[in-house]
């Protein structure tokens, strides 16, 4: 039985949430997580008209639901329309399993290849509609797919976008963060690439990751992030832990970045996405993968470090990667290759975009302030224009400034004398 399908598995990578639960509960919440039980149930004893009664009941309470907490709670229906749907193929009932087919996609179902794989659905995998829905949901869920149509930038591109730069170690706050927290002690005294994994490691195991709820962290730097994190013992966002990532190797002396991660999502649906980082290491002349949230690292068949553009570039073409033995989530679930690389992130190395300026405590909103992005696009994003866009807040004249380029050599330009 493949069916009985959940919303946790992206829990263990995922930090952006775009509805983050806050501390009130909402009653819709435990109901519909007793339906899906007692669907699940139906779906067991093979009871249609049951599974279908439960159904109508969680659609009739979702319906009540405001329109963010529609959107919030979308997945129930996605789950609990496709276990239904299973139900019916299993006992042959096709056009009810088409139609209920349809409605788990209609409300967020994109897993293509799980439902190629579905064994539930061998009665009805050669009925026209089912090739429809099939051939509909390969171009948004499988992700492979996805990204190989995407594998093409143009290093022609003449838009303009600024030079990224990187703070100085000697600026005040960094050298504040390298004394406080002990980095050169962290880091040890292996090479460079030690170094840098010693500080992921810590990074990882000194704040824990939250995906789904807000820390409340206003100021967005390495210094409230983990103060504030370890004394209420909250967990933190992939963004909140890339930035304290980032900040503790620009202390070291190392050219970092934060690196926004999202799939193509055309039809507005993906509320997911991650944060990483790159770290320059000399000696190797290179942008390195980094991963607080996943204490993940990642290497070719040779265990040599690799790049996000390798990376892109390695499950495009299908080529063997490793991520190192101890990668894991909050020291509780470890991580694999297939679950992160070839499940998770080949959805999330679609598009990409960093911060401009690589400094202290530079996403933090203040009033009068700028923050400037640059976003790599693939040719065939659907989303190309406009070359540059800012949003500005009226209330703080916060000014949150975007480029964008197809250009992945002047994205990923090595630093300034290198």
């Amino acid at each position: 039985m493949k069916c009985k399908i959940t919303l946790s598995a992206a829990l263990l990578f995922c930090a952006v949430n775009l509805f983050a639960q806050n501390n009130t509960v909402n009653p819709f919440d435990s109901f519909a997580n007793k339906q899906s039980q007692l669907i699940h149930d139906a779906y067991q004893k093979r009871n249609d008209n049951e599974g279908l009664k439960l159904m109508t009941e969680l659609m009739g309470q979702y319906n009540l639901l405001t329109p963010q907490d529609k959107r919030m709670y979308r997945g129930y229906l996605t789950n609990n329309w496709y276990n239904v749907s299973c139900l019916y193929a299993l006992i042959n009932k096709k056009p009810e399993a088409l139609s209920t087919l349809d409605s788990a996609v209609k409300y967020g179902y994109i897993n293509y290849k799980h439902l190629q794989e579905d064994t539930d659905f061998a009665g009805i995998r050669n009925e026209a509609k089912f090739k429809q829905i099939a051939q509909s949901l390969r171009e948004v869920g499988d992700y492979k797919y996805i990204l190989q149509k995407a594998e093409k930038f143009n290093t022609n591109d003449t838009r303009v976008i600024p030079a990224f730069t990187y703070q100085s170690a000697k600026d005040a706050n960094l050298v504040a963060i390298r004394k406080n927290f002990k980095l050169d002690s962290i880091a040890g005294k292996g090479n460079e690439s030690s170094k840098a994994i010693n500080i992921l490691k810590w990074v990882h195991n000194t704040v824990k990751h939250d995906g789904q709820h807000e820390s409340g962290i206003t100021m967005i730097n390495a210094n409230e992030i983990i103060s504030k994190a370890t004394a209420k013992n909250i967990g933190v966002s992939c963004g909140e832990l890339a930035t304290t990532l980032n900040e503790c190797y620009l202390a070291m002396g190392w050219k970092s970045r934060k690196v926004y991660c999202f799939p193509k999502d055309s039809l507005n649906m993906d509320y997911d996405s991650h944060v990483i980082n790159v770290v320059y290491l000399p000696g190797l002349s290179k942008w390195v993968w980094m991963d607080p949230t996943n204490n993940a690292y990642v290497m070719d068949e040779n265990k040599n470090l690799l790049g996000i553009a390798e990376v892109r570039e390695r499950l495009i073409k299908s080529q063997p990667m490793l991520i190192n033995d101890d990668a894991n989530w909050n020291n509780r679930q470890k991580v694999t290759v297939d679950d992160y690389l070839n499940s998770y992130m080949i959805k999330n190395l679609y598009r990409v975009y960093s911060p401009l300026r690589n400094e202290y405590n530079y996403e933090t909103r203040d009033k009068d302030k700028t923050i400037t992005y640059i976003s790599l696009l693939p040719v065939e994003y659907f989303k190309q224009t406009p070359d540059r866009s800012e949003e500005k807040n009226k209330h703080t004249n916060l000014v949150i400034e975007r480029y964008r380029t197809n250009n992945a050599d002047a994205f990923w330009t090595l630093p300034a004398g290198k």
